[in-house]
């Protein structure tokens, strides 16, 4: 298959029809991806609250019912999501549950590159299925870029040629720097220099149409998802329009002392997202922005002897904005239904889960990639 194709999926179609952004303009739509680097544990994320192999899978682990904060009959979110709680209880927050891939891998290094690509277990892909896909379908010239990374070298899902992408920390600091990349003539003879060059003048249209001198009212948290956040709202408020911004939030790979580590990654979580929810509330963009997490995997049911949890398969992931349709999606982990390693198998395949973003946000039509077979549910 050509690396630029897509291939055109039915049900992820009508995955991504249940996604609507109400009230906006296709051109101003805008993707905020958030990494949950390490791979979140999604069992004490949406709590099984009275699943009885929930509790005996995680005798030290297990989140009780009292602590929960409830969603259904049958489930709950962990304690420190407070604030995703009031978002749900608005009609803003769908949770997709077991997302996942045939044959995963459980290496932290390939499995991402798996989620980057958006490729099958045993293929290997160069560009980021977000690249592959501006390559086709290009933002409108007048945007500042297809996608920004922030805080990261790692360009992830933007990774490759076919996108205007850029990688910073902090928008003052990259204008800074952009405005000494002025090349007053292309280098003759010199092919080298020449690609340079061009790459210099890219970077300075792009810092032309960047603008970060936006102040908020909101009060983003300290600590680096924060500042990432904090970003993302700056991007958020251009002038001019940019398709997609990647965040990280690192530390999720809890093999120790799992339960205060993650109340405090999902406490940064929880706070982050709420103020991110807050300053395009302020901007009037919330109804038309997706905020949506992914991660390489989730974590083994079962709990290990240091109090952490292993390297596991499918998890759950949070899609939320003014216009997302709030609820669950899917069905739960099959806790009696673990692989020879211990894991539960997936029940969305991860290209559908991006495919339907992708259409929803950037109307790109079908999936990323050949689906793995998974159930499709719909976001309603």
């Amino acid at each position: 298959m050509d690396r630029r194709q897509f291939i055109v999926s039915a049900s992820a179609l009508s995955l991504a029809a249940a996604l609507p952004v109400k009230g906006a303009r296709p051109e101003r739509r805008l993707l905020v991806l958030v990494e949950l680097k390490g791979g979140n544990d999604g069992l004490n994320t949406l709590v099984p609250i009275d699943d009885p192999l929930y509790r005996r899978l995680r005798p030290r682990l297990t989140i009780d019912r009292s602590d929960a904060l409830g969603l259904t009959a049958a489930h709950g979110l962990h304690p420190s999501l407070q604030s995703l709680r009031k978002i749900w209880d608005a009609g803003e927050l769908a949770i997709v549950q077991a997302v996942g891939y045939p044959e995963p891998n459980l290496s932290h290094f390939r499995s991402i590159e798996i989620w980057d690509t958006a490729s099958r277990s045993d293929e290997y892909r160069d560009e980021g299925w977000l690249s592959r896909g501006f390559a086709q379908r290009p933002s409108p010239a007048g945007f500042a870029a297809d996608g920004v990374v922030v805080g990261s070298s790692d360009l992830g899902p933007l990774a490759g040629t076919g996108g205007r992408v850029i990688a910073l920390t902090d928008p003052d600091q990259f204008l800074r720097l952009a405005r000494l990349a002025r090349p007053d003539a292309m280098a003759s003879g010199n092919a080298s220099l020449a690609h340079v060059l061009r790459v210099e003048r890219e970077i300075q249209r792009s810092a032309d149409r960047l603008h970060a001198g936006r102040e908020f009212r909101t009060a983003f948290p300290a600590g680096p998802f924060g500042n990432a956040v904090r970003v993302a709202a700056q991007l958020a408020a251009n002038r001019e329009g940019i398709a997609v911004v990647r965040i990280t939030h690192d530390g999720f790979d809890t093999h120790a002392n799992q339960a205060p580590a993650h109340a405090n990654l999902l406490r940064q979580l929880d706070q982050g997202l709420a103020a991110l929810r807050d300053a395009l509330r302020e901007i009037g963009r919330w109804d038309e922005t997706i905020i949506a997490t992914y991660a390489e995997f989730g974590r083994r049911p079962r709990e290990n002897e240091s109090g952490g949890t292993d390297h596991g398969t499918a998890s759950v992931h949070f899609v939320l904005g003014g216009g997302v349709k709030g609820g669950l999606v899917g069905e739960s982990l099959q806790l009696d239904r673990l692989d020879a390693t211990g894991n539960p198998a997936h029940q969305l395949d991860f290209r559908d889960y991006f495919g339907a973003l992708a259409s929803t946000c950037l109307g790109w039509p079908g999936t990323v990639a050949p689906a793995g077979g998974g159930t499709r549910p719909e976001f309603a």
